[in-house]
């Protein structure tokens, strides 16, 4: 069973090549492209069955042994996160079989994607700092054509934003690296979670924050933020749907890896700063987005604020906090993405994305508009969708810790996100038609097969959310317990690496 955990890596890249060495076959790619998304997501579910039911699963790649080989490595959280990719990707794949034009699909949009898919599997299954490196470079790449695909003006310029910010991320993650390599010699994580704690704590700590800096980039947090409202607003809505969904979630995950699993030497000065990070990422996203009037820029200021949130259940570094982190990773990616594949459709119906120019939709649009106030009202956090589970496992967390501030702060940013969810509810759906703005076209149902299936996810995580907290319980215990990562890959002969001081959960910013 352990060949299965580099099958999510494997559909995707031989779906790639199938799909490249068939450029000229446009109906061939689309029922390819989209057969191997739904295969992807027949993978995923399996495996997340078996790391729940035998425990984490590791393979070594050319029969090395860990730490020499390249290692992939599928616990809870990786699984999940696997899974939730691979839904997420098959809901952009049949979006975008209506909304890709045949100029983007024989420019190589449908071999891009899957592309993407191997980069951010690849992620978050390695096993390895340097890899990971790779995985990311992988994505950046193929993100980046992506976001470009089709040379307008507004997207060579998000694209030339996007990719110079995170280049100046990779240069970090490379610098830091290089460090860590040249003083434990070793970049298999698990082996790096028994060598640093015998290293010096003041050293580990400010290679750490190398580490936080880069994937704070990639995961768009304050005050590093400003390159995805600049790009994600521009490719086609079944290109910013996935990236909005799921691009900056890989910054999260890498954050939540490494400073889980190594940089704990002084967990009541890093994760304070994260603390820090996640509340000023919930505040200036959320009050940026409430100054938008473009439905798809009020969105991608959001996808900042939703950020925070995760990084703050991250800083808290408590078993709720995490599984608390779990569960709200997959719910906003699903939300965050709905909501970008509903923005589509109303741009069809009103040919326009500016608030000022659309109006009528609940009248001519009714279901469309439940599927909105679904999507948006999990968003904010409005019970019983799953984003009151997720909101309320964060700040019951916070409070446990008695970080007051940080309740505080998550409360008033769900609030002004309802506030922003209500405006756009307010100009699009529910005020009538204004300056003789009309209908413009009739979308294809195809669109809605994936806001419709979204929607029915989140309610589903909202009224049935037991077996989803169960397994973000599950990925919080093994974060909080490294040796459990650490034997799976190295061996059960390893000796055990204990929480101790190092792996205490903290309380009040402080362990």
């Amino acid at each position: 069973m352990s060949a299965l955990v580099v099958l999510p890596v494997v559909v995707p890249l031989l779906a790639a090549a199938v799909l490249l060495l068939f450029r000229g076959q446009r109906e061939f790619q689309r029922v390819l492209a989209t057969g191997a998304t739904a295969l992807l997501l027949v993978v995923s579910a399996v495996l997340l069955a078996q790391v729940s039911a035998q425990g984490i699963l590791a393979v070594q790649l050319g029969g090395w042994q860990a730490p020499f080989g390249i290692t992939f490595v599928a616990d809870h959280l990786s699984a999940i996160m696997v899974l939730i990719t691979a839904v997420m990707a098959l809901a952009s794949a049949v979006y975008a079989l209506v909304d890709i034009d045949p100029e983007r699909e024989a420019s190589g949009f449908h071999p891009l994607f899957q592309v993407l898919l191997v980069g951010i599997n690849g992620a978050f299954l390695t096993g390895d700092l340097f890899n990971l490196f790779v995985w990311f470079e992988v994505m950046l790449i193929a993100s980046f054509v992506l976001l470009t695909l089709g040379s307008s003006r507004a997207q060579l310029e998000g694209g030339i934003k996007y990719v110079s910010v995170n280049l100046v991320a990779s240069m970090l993650f490379l610098t830091a690296i290089g460090l860590l390599y040249g003083f434990t010699g070793t970049l298999n994580m698990a082996d790096l979670a028994v060598v640093l704690p015998e290293h010096d704590a003041g050293l580990v700590t400010t290679i750490a924050m190398l580490f936080m800096v880069a994937f704070g980039i990639k995961a768009a947090v304050f005050p590093l933020f400003f390159w995805l409202p600049a790009s994600y607003h521009t490719p086609p809505i079944a290109i910013s749907a996935f990236f909005a969904g799921m691009l900056t979630k890989v910054g999260v995950y890498a954050l939540i890896r490494t400073f889980t699993l190594l940089f704990v030497a002084d967990v009541g000065y890093t994760h304070t700063i994260l603390l820090w990070i996640g509340g000023l990422t919930m505040v200036t996203g959320v009050l940026t987005a409430a100054a938008q009037n473009d439905i798809r820029k009020i969105l991608s200021f959001h996808i900042v604020s939703q950020i925070g949130y995760l990084i703050v259940a991250l800083a808290l570094y408590t078993p709720l906090a995490l599984a608390g982190a779990v569960f709200y990773l997959v719910h906003v990616i699903i939300a965050k993405a709905n909501l970008f594949l509903i923005a589509g459709i109303t741009r069809r119906l009103s040919g326009s994305f500016d608030l000022r120019h659309i109006g009528g939709l609940f009248q001519h649009a009714p279901f469309l508009s439940v599927l909105f106030l679904i999507s948006a009202l999990g968003l904010a956090g409005i019970p019983p969708l799953s984003g009151f589970w997720a909101k309320l496992l964060v700040i019951a967390a916070a409070l446990e810790a008695a970080q007051w501030w940080v309740t505080g702060v998550a409360l008033a940013v769900g609030l002004l996100t309802l506030f922003s969810m209500t405006k756009i509810w307010q100009y699009a759906f529910w005020s009538p038609l204004t300056n003789g703005v009309v209908l413009a076209q009739r979308p294809s149902r195809l669109l809605y097969a994936p806001t419709i299936a979204l929607a029915l996810l989140i309610l589903l995580l909202g009224l049935w959310s037991e077996p989803l907290i169960a397994l973000s319980d599950a990925a919080a215990a093994e974060l909080l317990d490294p040796s459990r990562y650490v034997q799976a890959v190295l061996g059960p002969a390893t000796s055990d690496v204990g929480l101790g001081a190092g792996h205490a959960p903290v309380a009040g910013g402080r362990p």
